[in-house]
């Protein structure tokens, strides 16, 4: 117990701290909207190009990994297509719930997987997050055109989102520098690797900023649903799927990990731009990233 302690807890009160920061305005309104893109355009990048290049890739159990997880983004797209034609939900309202039962904060998914398998881990949830993110851009636009009439799906503008997307283009710099053995001189890489340390860190302080408390107060059935999908379904089912899959030990962890992560806080900036739900958005991103705690204490022991 005293491990996940140690790798929650820290998690955990940066993630308060930074909400702390944002309602006292320090160090100022404009600050953190800032920062948080340079975190997500410079910090991340850099950690994810790094732990990528001087990684030793072992390719026995990447694939299956990256199959478990995006066979679980799958089936929980489908649970909720068929409780929506049950339960009826308001077009809107459903694109929302889909989030947030299918989307992943990177940040808290990095983090934990650092604070429990270091390095060696951070390449694996860096493999996931390059094959998953363009995944799910796919499958949310995918329902945003058909569940509203502002979600149309073009086949450019989603390759546009992935090339222009920073971390699956860190992943692709990281591991060609790998594959193909390409020499670094030492100063860059370390220079790379000191910028890097400060990403985890800023990523977390930039999820407790996001927080929105206030929203919480509008909880509808839509809000139980999407969270009770992603952070107690999705992780039984990505459970299920690695050990038909054959993963043990930190592959399998790290499947269950990235299954009872919180939903990301660009949900918002797809529902906004899209025609989904934003206050609800909002809701279930908070409501999620504050109960992942308790259901992370649950899971991570039993791993």
């Amino acid at each position: 117990m005293n491990y996940v302690l140690n790798a929650l807890l820290p998690i955990c009160l940066i993630i308060f701290i930074g909400y702390a920061f944002k309602h006292a305005k320090f160090p100022s309104t404009d600050f953190w909207p800032k920062m948080d893109k340079f975190t997500y355009y410079v910090l991340m990048p850099c950690l994810l190009v790094y732990e990528l290049a001087v990684a030793k890739i072992d390719l026995t159990y990447t694939v299956n990994l990256v199959l478990a997880s995006l066979f679980g983004i799958f089936i929980i797209l489908i649970i909720l297509v068929l409780l929506n034609l049950i339960l009826h939900f308001e077009n809107r309202a459903f694109t929302s719930i889909v989030q947030g039962g299918i989307r992943f904060n990177t940040y808290v998914f990095l983090a934990l997987v650092n604070a429990v398998y270091g390095g060696e881990g951070l390449v694996l949830a860096a493999i996931v997050i390059a094959f998953a993110i363009p995944f799910l851009n796919i499958l949310c636009i995918s329902v945003f055109a058909i569940y509203t009439r502002d979600g149309k799906f073009s086949l450019s503008s989603f390759f546009k989102t992935i090339v222009k997307n920073p971390l699956i283009g860190a992943c692709v710099i990281g591991g060609a520098i790998n594959a193909f053995g390409i020499p670094l001189p030492v100063f860059i890489l370390k220079s790379i690797a000191i910028v890097s340390h400060a990403a985890l860190p800023m990523g977390l302080l930039s999820v407790g900023v996001g927080l929105e408390l206030k929203y919480l107060k509008h909880a509808k059935k839509e809000l139980v649903v999407s969270s009770v999908a992603k952070l107690v379904i999705f992780p039984m089912i990505a459970y299920g799927l690695a050990q038909l899959m054959g993963l043990v030990g930190m592959s399998l962890c790290i499947t269950v990990i990235f299954a009872s992560m919180p939903t990301a806080t660009s949900a918002h900036i797809l529902a906004r731009e899209l025609g989904g739900d934003v206050s609800l958005m909002a809701s279930i991103t908070t409501l999620e990233t504050l109960a992942c705690v308790g259901t992370l204490f649950l899971i991570v022991p039993l791993l």
